[in-house]
């Protein structure tokens, strides 16, 4: 059936619809960042070492970027609504299960068994507010989308600690089971099933590759800094393993009839283009979210609640922004909407690269909230525009992309800016220390001569704590240069978007999908 030819549910009913597929969503965002305060109080409940408990971040990011993409076929083998209502249980029940687990191995497990399970919730919940709403409307439809989408970064945090400090780390993944509850109901209730193909078939090949591939790049980046890179065996083979499987991918992908990922989707420029943006946003937006928690808290020696409170704001930005431009989406220029919020994204990185080690909380809320509100402008436009002029064939196929191209563009990202933040700290730190020596006249001034002197052991090791802290200090600003330059670099692809033109409904029964 074509989106001309769709007739929409009534409004009340498309109300229930987009709340529970909201729901299942937000369920879902959570999830990515949870757990992160509550890491500390898992490793010592299981006995594990620093490097060992980042393993329950990477297996849920990595499972979750590697089953998005077959998302679309599932949909059409079985049908959406039931692939939904499945990846509803499978991520409730394993999310009890983490709960519920007594061992590293055990977490681990069961965050893989979460990723797996929820890496459809997000693009099939896409799918369906796409379906449900016409062109003219997707601009709201996608706002709120987008507010459930970033909720997970915004609030999970929040959320993990107070649970953790007031409860247990073991309720971070407990919460789901109540929102899990809601939204399987509501979905059985309002969701209408999709027509099933049984010859849909799955391209093994392309979806090993691809999984191959996005595993040891993950695994390169996440492990690289602390086992020397090249120099050691298992990074070296895992950087070969990434690359031969791209290759194979790719090889695959442009000689083979029924690919993976259909190539059918680069030809609409506004999805390709949307890819690519998508991609840059999860590096600039997930990856400073990423960096502002250790930041706070131990540059500035903030507590964790304060620090939640002095991230908080940035939420209300992006909700802010989206409801907005989910109501100028279509009246103004999405370049325009695009152009702001990059344009903000990178304000925002520039005046955190003049960050001091007295600057206030004010200065860190204001700034935050001018990053949260760009993302609103950037997240809205670009979801709508991705999808506008997609053929709805190729609806499913799209949604499982970009939500792909997001979770590794946040992976990637963060794995980045984690790499540079240690090695740009040990380089500072050692020109730094470069001009501490005895012989340098300006530790002869009082009170340096008492306090800081090389010569005594006590000299050293404040002078040690004070160069860490400036080497540090200097890692960060550049972190956040970098994360600027993206932003500015993909300004000019905006002029390469085509905005589509919508028109009126011709339904007797609510807006058509145009």
């Amino acid at each position: 059936m074509s989106d001309t030819d769709r007739v929409m549910p009534p409004s009340t009913e498309r109300l229930m619809i987009t709340a529970c597929v909201v729901l299942s969503v937000i369920m879902q965002a959570l999830d990515t960042t949870i757990a992160n305060v509550a890491l500390p109080y898992m490793q010592g409940s299981v006995s594990a070492s620093a490097d060992q408990i980042n393993w329950v971040l990477t297996s849920y990011i990595v499972a979750a970027a590697i089953m998005t993409p077959p998302s679309a076929f599932l949909a059409r083998r079985f049908g959406r609504k039931t692939v939904l209502l499945w990846s509803i249980v499978g991520f409730v029940l394993s999310s009890v299960l983490c709960g519920i687990a007594q061992s590293l191995g055990e977490i681990i497990a069961f965050r893989l068994m979460q990723g797996l399970a929820g890496a459809a919730l997000v693009p099939l919940s896409q799918g369906i507010l796409l379906d449900i709403y016409s062109l003219k409307e997707r601009g709201s439809a996608m706002a709120l989308y987008g507010v459930s989408v970033m909720v997970g970064p915004v609030l999970g945090p929040m959320l993990g600690g107070w649970l953790t400090e007031n409860f247990s780390w073991r309720w971070v993944f407990f919460i789901n089971l109540p929102i899990g509850m809601l939204a399987f109901l509501g979905i059985i209730r309002y969701v209408q099933e999709t027509p099933v193909d049984k010859n849909s078939r799955l391209d093994w090949l392309g979806f090993g590759s691809l999984s191959v591939a996005i595993m040891a790049m993950q695994l390169f980046l996440d492990r690289g800094e602390q086992l020397g890179w090249f120099d050691s065996l298992e990074i070296t083979l895992e950087a070969v393993v990434a690359v031969s499987a791209a290759y194979v991918f790719l090889v695959h992908t442009f000689t083979d009839k029924d690919p993976f990922i259909s190539l059918q989707l680069f030809k609409d420029r506004n999805f390709s283009l949307s890819i690519v943006f998508i991609f840059i946003i999860g590096i600039t937006y997930l990856a400073s979210l990423a960096l502002m928690t250790p930041y706070l808290q131990s540059l500035m020696g903030y507590p964790v609640l304060k620090a939640g409170l002095a991230m908080g704001p940035r939420g209300m930005g992006t909700m802010l922004t989206m409801y907005l431009a989910g109501h100028l989406v279509g009246k103004v220029d999405t370049r325009w909407l695009l152009f702001w919020g990059l344009a903000l994204s990178a304000g925002s990185m520039w005046l955190m690269t003049g960050w001091t080690p007295d600057v206030s909380m004010q200065t860190i809320i204001c700034v935050g909230f001018i990053q949260g509100a760009s993302l609103g402008l950037l997240f809205v436009p670009l979801s709508t525009i991705a999808f506008a002029t997609l053929p709805s064939a190729l609806r499913a196929d799209g949604t499982g992309l970009y939500s792909l191209s997001r979770n590794v563009g946040s992976s990637v990202g963060i794995s980045i800016v984690t790499v540079l933040l240690v090695q740009n700290t040990q380089v500072n730190h050692a020109e730094i220390g470069a001009h501490v020596t005895a012989f340098n006249r300006l530790f002869d001034a009082w009170p340096i001569s008492d306090m800081l002197n090389p010569m005594t052991a006590s000299g050293r090791a404040m002078l040690d704590g004070m160069i860490n802290t400036q080497s540090s200090w200097i890692a960060y600003i550049d972190d956040f240069k970098l994360l600027m330059i993206l932003s500015l670099a993909v300004m000019p692809l905006l002029v390469l978007i085509k905005t589509p033109q919508a028109s009126p409904p011709i339904s007797n029964h609510g807006p058509v999908l145009e």
